[in-house]
């Protein structure tokens, strides 16, 4: 195998994931991430490594690392933390504070503060809409931000204050963080509400109106596939007999005209 900077341990344990999976390949993406959490990123020793443990090129593991935003090139800080800018976080204020903890923080997008604590970067929407304005730090939610509790957010991470997540656990750092992804759990799983209000409202209207959704019946579904069997044949048919018609109708005009 090619010398890598990655330890014998970090090797074995590469080697674990590959063997969690039927096909070693699929076990990739985890590999990657467990590779971010030892050299705080995605390196060629670590594309290499991937690469020998699953016997495929490093340009196909290389293919996999570019296409994902969540595998980074460069070095990250100790917290990861996103901004949402899309449509309803942006217009609630995420460009706002985007531009404040560019400011605050002196960095750019994709860039990481002179300490190396956070690495600031814009992301897409993180499917919290009913929490806008939505920040991440190291992928755990913090909803509702402004511009001011975004600052206060990034001053107590760099030094070096407890902070949890809105609807999560205690933010851990980022190499942290991406072992957790590769499979490897830090048992903070259940810190943390799992769903809060917003989340909740349509099930509260549901309960308080009775609804509920239908049952799935076996039966049922038989009879829907045989209903839209035979709802085709007769669409087939109906098709068939019009062409008919108009074959005759030309054959009879034709007929006439001689």
């Amino acid at each position: 195998m090619t010398a890598t900077s990655l330890d014998a341990s970090v090797l074995d344990e590469l080697r674990s994931i590959a063997a969690r999976y039927p096909e070693a390949r699929s076990g990739l993406l985890p590999m990657l991430h467990l590779v971010q959490s030892v050299e705080g990123r995605i390196t060629p020793e670590g594309i290499q490594a991937c690469a020998d443990i699953l016997d495929i090129s490093p340009a196909e593991v290389s293919g996999v690392a570019t296409f994902y935003t969540m595998y980074k090139r460069k070095p990250v800080g100790d917290y990861l933390v996103g901004v949402c800018t899309n449509t309803l976080c942006a217009v609630m204020g995420g460009d706002a504070i985007f531009e404040r903890l560019k400011d605050h923080l002196d960095v750019g997008n994709d860039e990481t503060t002179a300490d190396g604590k956070v690495t600031l970067e814009h992301v897409e929407c993180n499917a919290a809409c009913d929490y806008a304005p939505v920040m991440m730090v190291n992928w755990e939610f913090m909803d509702n931000m402004t511009p001011a509790s975004a600052v206060q957010l990034v001053d107590d991470l760099r030094e070096g204050k407890e902070v949890t997540s809105t609807r999560g656990p205690r933010i851990c750092t980022w190499r942290e963080a991406e072992r957790v992804l590769a499979g490897f759990p830090d048992g903070r799983v259940d810190e943390g509400p799992a769903a809060g209000e917003p989340s909740l409202v349509g099930l509260k209207i549901a309960r308080e109106r009775g609804w509920t959704a239908p049952a799935p019946s076996a039966s049922g579904s038989a009879k829907a596939v045989a209903g839209s069997k035979q709802e085709a044949a007769e669409q087939a048919d109906t098709a068939r007999a019009e062409t008919e018609t108009k074959q005759q109708a030309g054959k009879e005009e034709g007929e006439s005209d001689d």
